[in-house]
């Protein structure tokens, strides 16, 4: 996006955003399950499981506009910065926390995702670090999660599961599948005071699966 005035690159993020959640609706028929939470103004992080570059867009489209004005997903600086359109879409239209994931690079990312958090912002993250391209169905847990719910205990942890969209965009294809894209938000959990980091991973790994819609996937 060419242009400099704020103004404008407002109006053209809202644009663009509105035009995000169509072509989400529309191709996917995505939609919400509130399973173990109300859609209210409550400070959240949302963490899901992640097989596709359209779990973050699904999940930010189903969200009430209350709940999406303050929500920013965690994302790639490398991939959200590649191109840009992208450098666009990632920080004006969703608002991104990016991270530079290059190893030579001392990003701080858990310094920027708790300064969001103070800021005030609910998060979507993907505790797995990458895209799951295997059968199992989630990766192990990084410690970002865990960091996280220690840092700032009082932020509901809600697991957060995108059903379907590996199927409505298999690896390669280039046009959605006709087939209905749900994201299920379960009960919201929280680091116990005493608790150790790999258990409180595996408890949150079980939460997330635990979201899954009945007919599984």
């Amino acid at each position: 996006m060419a242009t400099q005035n704020p103004t404008l690159r407002r109006i053209a993020a809202r644009i663009v955003g509105h035009s995000i959640r169509l072509f989400a609706r529309l191709t996917t028929a995505v939609r919400a399950d509130w399973k173990g939470i109300e859609p209210v103004p409550r400070q959240r992080v949302y963490f899901a499981n992640h097989v596709s570059n359209g779990d973050m867009p699904m999940i930010w489209s189903v969200l009430p506009p209350a709940l999406r004005r303050q929500t920013r997903p965690v994302a790639a600086a490398d991939y959200w910065l590649k191109t840009p359109l992208r450098a666009f879409i990632g920080p004006e239209v969703f608002n991104c926390v990016l991270i530079d994931r290059r190893p030579e690079v001392d990003d701080k990312p858990m310094d920027k995702i708790i300064a969001a958090i103070d800021e005030g912002a609910s998060l979507i993250i993907f505790p797995e670090g990458n895209r799951n391209m295997g059968d199992d169905p989630l990766l192990p847990f990084k410690a970002g999660l865990y960091n996280i719910g220690r840092l700032r205990p009082d932020v509901d942890l809600v697991p957060t599961w995108v059903a379907n969209l590996n199927n409505i965009m298999p690896k390669g294809e280039v046009v959605p599948l006709p087939l209905i894209c749900t994201v299920t938000f379960g009960t919201p959990i929280h680091v116990g005071s005493d608790e150790e980091k790999d258990a409180f991973l595996a408890r949150a790994a079980q939460a997330l699966l635990d979201a899954r819609p009945e007919d599984r996937e």
